[in-house]
């Protein structure tokens, strides 16, 4: 299977939209923004995130030219790099392509010449959290209640670029 991981462009705003949405509904406590939020976007709001900045760069995966996957890299005003929306459509899990999803990630991190990339994960995920393990992420003593569900308690992940 040939799976094509790139940034987006204003071209691949709606597929942006629906991968970003698909990812709420399936997975609605892993995200810090909601379904009911995102979806009360305009098309003219999905065009400009679609276009990579240098505070946010969406990345997705394609397969068979539909969009199974995202990741997203953000700095904060800051300096501070996340990484956010990652997602994989479940059929595609346990392959490498979340990995490379993770290393586009990473290397749009490297090329705004920062060193660390941050995300927030809830423990409880085991599987999310073994997977950022194996992409080089630790845990630092750093929590906070996930904005969309404050219930929920997140802790920092980190990566160090070499």
């Amino acid at each position: 299977m040939n799976v094509v991981i790139r940034a987006t462009g204003l071209a691949d705003w709606r597929a942006l939209k629906t991968t970003r949405l698909a990812a709420l509904l399936d997975a609605p406590t892993a995200f810090g923004a909601s379904h009911a939020s995102a979806a009360a976007f305009t098309d003219e709001d999905w065009q400009e995130r679609a276009v990579s900045t240098a505070q946010r760069t969406f990345v997705l995966a394609y397969a068979g030219g539909q969009p199974i996957g995202i990741a997203a890299h953000v700095v904060d005003g800051q300096g501070e790099c996340s990484l956010q929306a990652m997602w994989l459509k479940r059929e595609y899990r346990g392959r490498d392509i979340a990995a490379r999803l993770v290393d586009a990630v990473k290397q749009c991190t490297v090329a705004g010449g920062y060193r660390r990339l941050v995300l927030d994960v809830s423990p409880d995920n085991a599987r999310a959290a073994a997977f950022y393990r194996k992409q080089g992420f630790v845990f630092l003593p750093q929590w906070q209640p996930l904005d969309s569900h404050p219930h929920i308690r997140v802790q920092t992940m980190a990566w160090l670029a070499a």
